[in-house]
């Protein structure tokens, strides 16, 4: 069957599917952006439902986060080096961007070496790297840290919000009849936790690339499995996602890294889901080598970015999306990262 052939069927599938409504969650940013350019969601019927779900890093990571990094920044007068995204997240009183209007030092980084360079290179400043993301980019904090060791830095740490997948699962458990994967994480991580997911909690879903034909092939088989009536799991991006994954990268993380409960936006906590570093690396550790006080964090009350990160409603149903809420003035972190499902909905003008 060609490849046009095939896309064809699997349209054919999606859209001639005629039985009791399902619910299937995307738990991928970039899925949620792809799937709305692609034009994917408005050739659904509407008996399937398109849920995004907390896939995107920056949108997890809780108000109380921010507010340590501001600490540090205007009280410690550390160097915060970040990706671009996060500069923007409100925090109880004030976002990065405001404590850098307040005088602190923010830097946009494009990777956690730079973050390394620039300590290297600036050795009276304390330079702190925000380490916010899911298994694709914990790798990259990992080997910062010990280069930073190699090199003898003291000058050198990481504020960790690293969190992993496998448990986030769990706790959405209820929140779709089946899960689009994550392309990305599972190139880490292996196919192993979908296969317990599917054995052990009869949880299903499918593994998916970024392409109209992948994204339409992995609803497809969707649909057809929850036809069926059991648990299932397939892989639909075989060309980039191996059943071992990245056994060095993971070994790497283990190495570095160890799991821990930690709060995710909208979630709670949900236990062992996130990463800090191992004793031996403590002395690159934040939270331990400036006494970091406990931070709760307060979200704007109005905003209902966690309640968009569970897949209980839409953005479009946040009071706040679309008039106090936007990209250049985002109250809540969904609108804020390129990945968000706010800043998707927006962009993408769904109605």
């Amino acid at each position: 069957m060609s490849n046009s052939s095939a896309v064809a069927k699997a349209a054919a599938i999606i859209q001639n599917y005629d039985g009791p409504p399902v619910r299937i969650m995307e738990v991928c940013g970039t899925h949620t952006h792809d799937i709305f350019r692609l034009g994917i969601r408005q050739m659904l019927p509407e008996n399937i439902r398109l849920i995004s779900g907390p896939g995107c890093p920056v949108c997890v990571t809780p108000v109380g986060y921010i507010d340590e990094a501001v600490w540090l920044a205007l009280e410690k007068g550390c160097t915060l080096c970040t990706f671009g995204d996060l500069i923007k997240v409100p925090g109880t009183e004030m976002s990065l961007a405001g404590a850098r209007a307040k005088g602190a030092r923010v830097d946009m980084v494009y990777s956690p070496i730079d973050a390394v360079e620039y300590a290297e290179a600036h050795p009276d400043e304390q330079v702190v790297f925000l380490a916010v993301g899911f298994e694709t980019t914990t790798p990259a904090s990992c080997v910062a840290v010990r280069k930073a060791k190699e090199k003898g830095l003291s000058n050198f740490s990481l504020l960790t919000a690293n969190k992993t997948m496998d448990n986030a699962y769990l706790a959405l458990k209820d929140a779709a009849d089946a899960f689009l994967y994550p392309g990305h994480v599972s190139v880490l991580t292996g196919t192993d936790v979908y296969k317990h997911l599917r054995d052990d909690e009869g949880m299903s879903g499918v593994v998916c690339g970024f392409t109209g034909p992948e994204i339409l092939t992995a609803l497809a088989l969707i649909v057809r499995g929850l036809e069926k009536g059991e648990p299932f799991f397939a892989n639909a991006y075989p060309r980039v996602v191996k059943d071992e994954g990245s056994p060095d990268g993971r070994t790497l993380i283990a190495d570095t890294m160890e799991c821990i409960d930690t709060e995710w936006r909208g979630l709670g906590v949900i236990p062992q889901s996130g990463l800090k570093l191992r004793d031996k690396y403590a002395d690159f550790d934040a939270r331990k080598k400036f006494g970091i006080p406990p931070m709760e964090g307060r979200a704007n009350p109005t905003c209902r970015c966690g309640d968009v990160l569970k897949g209980t409603i839409r953005p479009d149903q946040c009071p706040c999306f679309g008039k106090a809420c936007v990209p250049e003035h985002p109250v809540g972190a969904c609108m804020v990262s390129d990945e968000g499902a706010c800043s998707a909905f927006y962009q993408y003008n769904i109605d």
